[in-house]
């Protein structure tokens, strides 16, 4: 092990430990090193489809909420692209995917404290340090930051079946092109689901597409302005402070305020069937097959087809329908990573089996309070919908970096919500300490 002890080791660099440390790039009094087993950085290139939109506003970066200069901003980028003019003039209502993703890989390429091709495997604590080894060595950490995402989550009733007959939506662009089946069911209602169903309708004019979701309709992402006071650090430090029962209730509550369909989206498709029914008017469903409150119970293979058994919730019925692919766009679950299993049972974990984390996002656990694990994209059920989402991604690593100082370096004092959601007043311009100290 080398003499010389980080103040943070960041396993993976996905958008959330990546914005950690752009945030931490504006901090030179603290040592960190981020570790990726990637050769270079990627974001979600499974579900790169042609079309695809953010949900989010460009201003929701990696750093602009709570750092507006520093230089690793999506409006620096884009001056530095020469594109900040013609950007504007685009009049986007949502950023390309892609574009988005540039300015990910753009700031990547631009931080001394990240570390491609090198994987964390494995995690030990060690007398006021953790030991955390790599494919290149072992270093010391006084904390660390764990941002490798979640595993794609499939559905007890897909788990048999062959890997040829189903795949998850995080494959999606590299499996898509290549996809002859007669028939297809997308399983999820949400985002990618409609995504993967246009993408299909793009590529393959002769298979019948079968979209199927638990909802009762295909559904649009609620984008309103009260409910976007969800995404704020406000509602989120309110929603930390709830029993763990309120806040299961809540997060259940709020699906379509994070999981919706872009309006412009569900527009698309619903244009795209109109004219399919112009060109065809006596065709039966023109190839595409719209299943909403259908939840599939069970699934048997015969050779090269599937039959699925649903409960359809409109009319209380059971339906079978058979197909040759199908498609999950069922979402993603936190699974603890291997690297920590050394620490597994010094971990506290939640009633959904989830690290139970304290405001600035470290989990508990039974070790020195100085030495920290920070969990990203494991609070859903903890912060709230938008933990998992990018809304509030800066104010979440300048959270983490002043937990790490021990000190504001980062003001994150907010305004009294527009919403009263606690039935005690907050005091005027309310002033968060959250981060300095955990519960």
């Amino acid at each position: 092990m080398t003499s010389h002890v980080l103040d943070l080791a960041g396993a993976g660099i996905g958008p959330f430990n990546l914005s950690l440390a752009a945030q931490l790039d504006s901090v030179p009094q603290l040592s960190v090193r981020f570790f990726e087993r990637r050769p270079s950085f990627a974001w979600h290139p499974g579900m790169m489809l042609p079309g695809a939109e953010m949900q989010t506003s460009i201003l929701k970066d990696l750093v602009t909420a709570t750092n507006p200069t520093s230089r690793w901003s999506f409006l620096s980028y884009l001056v530095a692209h020469k594109r900040f003019y013609q950007f504007i003039n685009a009049e986007y209502e949502a950023v390309p995917r892609k574009e988005f993703a540039d300015y990910l890989g753009w700031v990547a390429s631009g931080l001394a404290s990240l570390c491609f091709g090198s994987r964390v495997r494995e995690i030990h604590a060690n007398g006021g340090s953790f030991s955390v080894t790599t494919d290149h060595g072992a270093i010391g950490a006084l904390n660390l930051s764990v941002g490798i995402g979640k595993a794609p989550a499939r559905p007890a009733w897909s788990e048999q079946l062959a890997k040829s007959m189903t795949f998850h939506s995080s494959e999606a662009a590299q499996r898509l092109g290549d996809v002859k089946a007669p028939r297809i069911a997308v399983i999820g209602g949400g985002q990618s689901g409609a995504e993967i169903v246009d993408a299909l309708l793009d590529r393959n004019s002769t298979s019948t597409i079968h979209w199927i979701s638990r909802r009762p309709n295909f559904e649009p992402l609620d984008a309103s302005p009260f409910t976007n006071e969800l995404f704020t650090p406000s509602y989120m430090e309110r929603f930390h402070g709830l029993p763990e029962e309120l806040r299961l209730t809540h997060t259940r509550r709020q699906v379509l305020a994070s999981d919706g369909v872009s309006a412009s989206t569900l527009k698309k498709l619903y244009r795209r069937l109109y004219e399919r029914k112009l060109e065809t008017p006596s065709a039966a469903d023109h190839g595409v097959s719209l299943r909403p409150f259908r939840n599939v119970v069970a699934s048997v293979q015969d050779g090269q087809e599937v039959t699925l058994t649903m409960r359809n919730g409109f009319d209380d019925s059971m339906e079978a329908l058979t197909v040759d692919l199908i498609v999950l766009a069922t979402g993603y679950r936190f699974v603890l990573p291997d690297f920590l299993h050394s620490l597994e049972n010094r971990i506290e974990l939640d009633s959904v089996g989830e690290p139970v984390l304290r405001s600035d996002f470290s989990l508990v656990w039974d070790g020195p309070d100085e030495n920290r694990i920070f969990v990203l994209n494991a609070g859903r059920h903890s912060h709230g919908i938008a933990e998992p989402q990018l809304s509030l991604t800066a104010w979440r690593s300048a959270v983490i970096a002043n937990s790490l100082l021990g000190h504001e370096h980062f003001d994150l004092g907010q305004l009294d919500p527009i919403i009263r959601w606690e039935t005690q007043t907050s005091p005027s311009n309310y002033s968060s300490s959250v981060g300095l100290a955990a519960e």
